[in-house]
């Protein structure tokens, strides 16, 4: 797999903007919607846990197939579920919902789904992510995980045309040493992940705790990203730069809160993978009104919009897109830049 570092540009960057047969040659044309418009507009995820794509249809037919009972009676019983007041609480429940994942299978089915829809929204590429501790710590086998997520992304890269690249991230609640044993139990299988990453629960987890585990990442060849500045304090994007060494920030947007920071994300151009939907559903904005993603943007922040949990939050890329346009008046311009901003920061070729 080749890579690159974040900010790099190339030919195939330019050609992904093209209109396509997909995209109309004039896309202000007023009887042509905004939601296709937004939809067919190529673009790259990444930000994306696969488990958070984890739709309750799918989890309740692998309940089945494992012959688990789940606490919900149907499907609308446990969307009704998905009412988070912070990310703690949906962290409670994404994990119980992780639970159905228990074979090769149930894993390739996770991924395959989720690239069905990036295929039906344009999404050209992708590089989610996967908490091995998540599996590990309740039995499943490693190689079940990472085999069936691997099987999937190389049939969507032959079969759908979405080329992609895994990251492999820590539980920030989880004590360091943890994040050492999943990393050695990683690496004979370093050709099937290009970096790693770090989630989980941000308050009181700060970057800062798992310093040496990123370097002995780094040292291993491995890319760095890191989730900070969704709940977490500004300093927590400090720490990811300058501990962590990190090619990105996932989320990031307290950012906005340290002028000295913006000024540095802008000139040294760090992605940041903002989710917008799972931003006022977590309710780091109150109502996606006043979300700063296009103030960013606006500023010369390399902004990114991604999905996060969809399953979850409501909605995959193009929804995200729409919900910023409906709400905050995004621009057929601003789309275009947030849309090539995803695919210049991709870092898996």
């Amino acid at each position: 797999m080749q890579q690159c570092y974040a900010g790099q540009t190339g030919p195939l960057a330019y050609q992904l903007l093209q209109p396509t047969d997909r995209m109309p040659a004039h896309p202000q044309d007023e009887n042509f919607a905004m939601h296709d418009w937004l939809n067919n507009l190529p673009k790259a995820e990444l930000h994306l846990h696969l488990e958070g794509s984890l739709e309750p249809e799918l989890m309740f037919r692998l309940a089945e197939r494992n012959k688990i009972a789940l606490p919900w009676n149907d499907v609308e019983a446990l969307r009704s579920a998905y009412n988070f007041g912070n990310l703690q609480e949906f962290l409670d429940l994404y994990y119980a919902g992780a639970d159905v994942l228990r074979t090769e299978q149930d894993f390739y089915d996770l991924t395959w789904a989720y690239l069905q829809k990036c295929e039906e929204q344009n999404v050209v590429h992708t590089e989610p992510f996967f908490d091995p501790q998540t599996h590990t710590d309740r039995g499943i086998p490693f190689e079940a995980a990472l085999n069936g997520i691997s099987a999937a992304l190389a049939d969507g890269r032959e079969l759908l045309g979405i080329s992609s690249g895994l990251i492999l991230s820590f539980l920030r609640h989880l004590p360091e040493e943890d994040a050492f044993k999943t990393l050695e139990q990683a690496l004979p299988y370093r050709n099937a992940f290009f970096a790693v990453g770090l989630d989980s629960s941000e308050v009181g987890h700060p970057p800062s705790k798992f310093q040496r585990v990123f370097d002995k990442a780094r040292a291993e060849g491995l890319l760095t990203v890191a989730h900070a500045g969704e709940e977490g304090p500004p300093e927590y994007i400090w720490q990811a730069l300058d501990l962590l060494k990190v090619s990105r920030i996932d989320h990031g947007v307290r950012a906005a809160e340290d002028p000295k920071l913006i000024a540095r994300l802008i000139e040294e151009q760090i992605p940041l993978t903002v989710c917008p939907l799972s931003n006022t559903k977590l309710k780091v904005f109150a109502d996606m009104r006043q979300h700063n993603i296009l103030d960013l943007l606006e500023k010369g922040v390399k902004v990114t919009v991604n999905s996060d949990d969809p399953a979850y939050f409501g909605g995959y890329v193009t929804e995200n897109f729409v919900a910023l346009h409906e709400s905050l008046g995004m621009t057929e311009e601003q789309a275009r830049r947030l849309a090539q901003n995803s695919l210049d920061a991709r870092l898996a070729y």
